[in-house]
């Protein structure tokens, strides 16, 4: 059952972020943030609205590096056939990465990396949130392996989908076009974390 779940859940999740960025054009994400980071401001204050945006560059800058797409600004100086071929490749180059599918992939990227930014500002406190969760889960574990109480397969098998579909619906969440409020963000790494703290609850232990 979670081998079917997760199986389903990311192939769902792949299908529909593929599918944005050819129903969605790139201004609609870059509208979205502007919505977001105006939110932000609002609820953090500009110190806190300013840093989340300084991350977003960051990781964009970061991205950029490990990108596979070759800069030409890197490249060595061609000569004689080799600047044909570099030319020809920076012509395929341009008409591939800049049609309006890519520039929306670029655009949904963005937006995601940005509510991700968002979301480590909930960090500092979030952080204390959920590894209490964990430990209560892994001490449930161990309680009821010491008075002998059967663990219960289904509600692992339960909390264990459970948890892999948040994960699927996080991600999906970070990339639509629809405004999320700041508040909203840390209830998602929460509901992960308690769902894997009742799997874990849940999981077989012997002695």
């Amino acid at each position: 059952m979670i081998r079917f779940v997760s199986t389903a859940s990311l192939l769902a999740l792949l299908v529909l972020v593929l599918y944005l960025p050819s129903a969605c054009p790139p201004q609609r994400f870059f509208d979205q943030l502007r919505i977001e980071a105006r939110l932000n401001a609002e609820f953090w204050g500009t110190d806190h609205a300013t840093r989340i945006l300084a991350r977003t560059l960051d990781f964009q800058t970061t991205t950029s590096k490990v990108s596979p797409v070759p800069s030409m600004n890197q490249a060595p100086s061609p000569s004689g056939v080799d600047a044909a071929v570099a030319s020809e490749m920076a012509q395929v180059n341009h008409r591939l990465f800049n049609n309006p599918y890519f520039r929306s992939i670029d655009a949904l990227l963005v937006l995601a990396t940005y509510r991700l930014s968002a979301l480590v500002e909930w960090f500092p406190v979030l952080l204390v949130l959920i590894v209490t969760i964990l430990i209560d889960g892994f001490l449930v574990r161990l309680v009821r392996s010491k008075e002998f109480i059967q663990h219960k397969p289904e509600m692992f098998a339960l909390s264990a989908c459970a948890a892999i579909m948040a994960a699927c619906a996080t991600v999906l969440a970070f990339v639509l076009p629809v405004t999320i409020h700041p508040l909203a963000l840390p209830f998602v790494p929460m509901a992960i974390s308690i769902f894997v703290s009742r799997a874990v609850a849940n999981f077989h232990r012997r002695g």
